[in-house]
C-alpha cells in the first residue's frame, strides 16, 4: 500500500524557507543522520548545523542549510524550525568558502571560540548545500 508523500516545511525565524511534499527527508540530529520516509513514526529531535536533504515528491532534491534547531514528525508532516534556514542556491559558495578557510585555521591552531566553530559548522554545511544546489560536488 502506498503512502501519501510528507507535508514538509522549513521554517527559519524570518520566513517559510521551503514547503511541499516529499518522499524522503535526511536531517542530521544530535544523536546522528536520521531518514524520514512516509509513516514514519511520531518523532521530536535536535538539529545541529548541517544540510537537510529532501527528495520532493515529484522526485526533485532539495538541499537547505540549517543552523541547528529542531526536527518534529507527526502524522504524515515533518517541520524543521532552525534560527537561521537557506536554500542551498542561495548560499554565497566564494564568500562561504573564503570565510570557512580563515575560521579552519583558527580552529587548528586551537584559537576559535565555541562560537566561532559554531560558525565553521555552519559554514561548512553551507559550502555542502551549495555545492549540491550547482552540481560541484
Amino acid at each position: 500500500m502506498d503512502r501519501p508523500p510528507l507535508q514538509v516545511e522549513v521554517v527559519s525565524a524570518t520566513r517559510v524557507v521551503w514547503s511541499g511534499e516529499a518522499v524522503n527527508v535526511i536531517a542530521r540530529t544530535v544523536n546522528g543522520d536520521i531518514g524520514i520516509l512516509p509513516g514514519h513514526e511520531p518523532l521530536l529531535a535536535l538539529l545541529v548545523p548541517s544540510v537537510v536533504d529532501i527528495v520532493t515528491a515529484d522526485g526533485r532534491s532539495e538541499a537547505i542549510v540549517v543552523d541547528g534547531g529542531f526536527i518534529s514528525v507527526d502524522h504524515g508532516r515533518v517541520s524543521l524550525l532552525s534560527q537561521h534556514a537557506q536554500l542551498g542556491h542561495e548560499v554565497g559558495l566564494e564568500q562561504a568558502r573564503k570565510d570557512a578557510a580563515e575560521l579552519e585555521v583558527l580552529a587548528l591552531n586551537g584559537n576559535a571560540s565555541d562560537d566561532q566553530l559554531h560558525h565553521l559548522r555552519l559554514l561548512q554545511a553551507q559550502i555542502k548545500a551549495g555545492e549540491k544546489a550547482t552540481g560541484e560536488q
